[in-house]
């Protein structure tokens, strides 16, 4: 681990105001999640974006808009989600949505799949096809025709784009965290 946790005694006002906008948000869209170390400090991509909140503000602001605009069934996202985590093998990131994707009726062996950066057998429609977008557009590939035009029969085209920009705002948690090295709390070295 590149960074730590930062104690919120130890941030300046302006930090701490960020924190306890953090604490409020993941506490409403991921309130199963263990965001908080035992003094208090923020876990996962959020000791970077308290560190440097230049960039981690404008970050967070983005996420904060994807989930506040968020129309696509619980489950796409998190199989979405786990797809951009499992192949760029971001531990934190993997944690957290293996248990909101647990929450939204994603089955264990789906999960275990999805984190292994596999495709799992038994996803419904919207599933899979989220699955094969968020596929291509983090191994760097063009959303072929047929794909989209399926998305858009399944999503719709608000559906689709809301998809990418998911996508998107993932891939970016996940060089976060996987460029400052940070793990999953439960794993062996996380603290």
């Amino acid at each position: 681990m590149r960074i730590k946790p930062i104690p919120p005694e130890a941030l300046s006002p302006e930090a701490r105001y960020v924190h306890e906008e953090i604490v409020k948000l993941t506490g409403h869209s991921q309130g199963q999640v263990n965001m908080m170390d035992k003094q208090g400090a923020l876990l996962g991509p959020f000791p970077a974006m308290l560190q440097y909140p230049q960039f981690g503000v404008p970050a967070l602001t983005f996420l904060r808009s994807l989930d506040h605009h968020a129309t696509l069934p619980k489950a796409v996202r998190e199989v979405a989600i786990l797809t951009v985590a499992g192949i760029l093998g971001a531990r934190f990131e993997l944690y957290a949505h293996e248990i909101m994707a647990r929450a939204y009726g994603i089955a264990q062996s789906s999960i275990a799949t999805l984190a292994a950066a596999g495709k799992p057998a038994h996803l419904n429609e919207p599933e899979a096809i989220a699955h094969d977008i968020a596929a291509a557009l983090v191994r760097g590939r063009i959303v072929p025709d047929a794909t989209y035009n399926l998305a858009a029969d399944l999503l719709g085209k608000e559906g689709v784009a809301e998809l990418y920009f998911l996508v998107g705002g993932y891939c970016l948690i996940a060089m976060i965290l996987n460029g400052f090295d940070i793990p999953a709390p439960c794993s062996p070295s996380g603290s």
